[in-house]
């Protein structure tokens, strides 16, 4: 291995031209999208969409090369209304000169520009002034202006697969960057990049000034371990990964796979995630997705958040383990949840219709003497504590039937017994139940 260089590895191993771009080939490769705007010699704004490492400042330099234009970077973290002024100004003088020139102005982590910074590109984005594009690492549905996002094509980029990586190694090594790698050290060191070419260089790059200090070679797995520590994968406690994570979870519970819920459970706390999150979601999917088919279950994810209050990690996610299990295996029901969105939506497009009188209270006299609550039959005076018969809907009011048990767990019982009561109903005469 060659003494190390004063470039970084990452720069150093940079793709020049559009062939050397490792991943990406559902847009790179021949015919695909974005070749194709390549080849067609006319650069078009656009936002490249994916997580960290994978090659969106990389393209969007290539493209700047391939149309001879100014390349201005501007980070949304540290930037700001001046840096985009004086972008325009650059283009500007670009543009008007002895030898016009495009400008490409590239926007990294452009979804931490507020609206306003967003729609500051627009007029010149429209005039053809520059041509954009914005990288980010969030879901641009959410998070890039409409204005903005309908004047831009949208690619989305992957994480890059073992075999890529596999070839950025290859190449670090054609260049004596780093040294070799024992196959069980290459498979460690390809998990702990988890898809980030960024990553990997950069560890690529320690490990090679490690290695070269304690003249090792080739690198072992149990040297490797020493120098990375514990493995930790990539996770974005606050962004699109974070929602699909959780979600994955949420729709494995619902879907009664212990093992797939499981997996996603130890995933978020793998990654990071704060378990009080999760004993929130473990209580809402309880209410949600089982409901009354098991009513223990609500109880169980309430007491597993308490366990792990009281515990705290790593005792009390064992906890928090058990209740996705118990969700995940129990039986399934969002009768009430649909029963009360139904309900509310009603509501709100319902008038507001007065309380039967029978139903009112009254605890003055003149209440009394006006009737409320005159009429009021008592259920628990009644034959079976059941007031046959009695209507406790609004005047007029159609039976809504809002709730509607599956015959599934315990609400197979509570159906039995809804049942009964209306067939008692319509022999008392009940209105709503003809």
């Amino acid at each position: 291995m060659s003494a190390p260089s004063h470039t970084p590895l990452a720069e150093r191993l940079r793709p020049r031209t559009l062939g050397e771009v490792i991943g990406q080939q559902h847009i790179l490769g021949e015919g695909m999208a974005l070749r194709l705007a390549f080849e067609s010699g006319q650069p078009h704004s656009c936002i490249l969409w994916g997580p960290p490492g994978v090659g969106k400042t990389t393209i969007a330099r290539l493209m700047a090369e391939a149309f001879d234009a100014q390349f201005i970077s501007i980070s949304a973290v540290l930037g700001g209304v001046k840096d985009i002024r004086e972008a325009v100004e650059k283009a500007e003088l670009a543009r008007d000169g002895l030898h016009p020139q495009r400008t490409i102005v590239f926007v990294d982590e452009v979804h931490r520009f507020n609206k306003s910074q967003q729609d500051a590109f627009l007029p010149h984005v429209e005039s053809g002034l520059f041509t954009f594009i914005g990288a980010t690492t969030e879901n641009p549905s959410f998070e890039v202006n409409s204005a903005l996002l309908s004047r831009a094509a949208v690619y989305v980029l992957q994480p890059l697969g073992e075999a890529d990586l596999k070839q950025i190694v290859a190449r670090a090594q054609a260049i004596d960057a780093v040294p070799a790698l024992e196959p069980d050290a290459l498979q460690r060191l390809l998990g702990y990049a988890d898809g980030d070419a960024r990553r990997l260089l950069n560890t690529l790059e320690t490990l090679a000034m490690a290695a070269t200090r304690e003249k090792i070679n080739p690198v072992t797995d149990a040297w490797l371990l020493k120098v990375l520590g514990e493995r930790m994968r990539r996770y974005d406690k606050g962004g699109e990964q974070f929602y699909d994570t959780i979600s994955a979870l949420h729709k494995s519970v619902r879907g009664s796979d212990p093992d797939a819920s499981l997996y996603w459970l130890v995933r978020m706390l793998d990654g990071g995630v704060d378990p009080r999150y999760i004993s929130r979601r473990l209580i809402r999917m309880a209410a949600e997705d089982i409901g009354l088919a098991d009513p223990r279950a609500l109880r169980l994810a309430l007491d597993a958040a308490e366990v792990y209050e009281r515990l705290g990690s790593p005792e009390g996610e064992l906890a928090l383990a058990e209740c996705v299990v118990y969700l995940a295996v129990t039986a399934k029901s969002n009768a009430v949840y649909k029963a009360f969105n139904e309900a509310k939506a009603f509501v709100k497009q319902d008038g507001t219709r007065p309380v039967p009188m029978h139903l009112r209270n009254a605890p003055t006299r003149l209440m009394k003497q006006l009737d409320y609550g005159k009429g009021y039959r008592y259920a628990h005076d009644e034959e079976d504590g059941f007031a046959a018969g009695e209507n406790y809907l609004p005047e007029g009011m159609a039976d809504p039937g809002f709730y509607r048990p599956v015959r599934r767990g315990l609400e197979i019982k509570i159906d039995d017994k809804l049942r009964e009561l209306r067939e008692k109903n319509l022999i008392q005469g009940n209105p709503r139940e003809k």
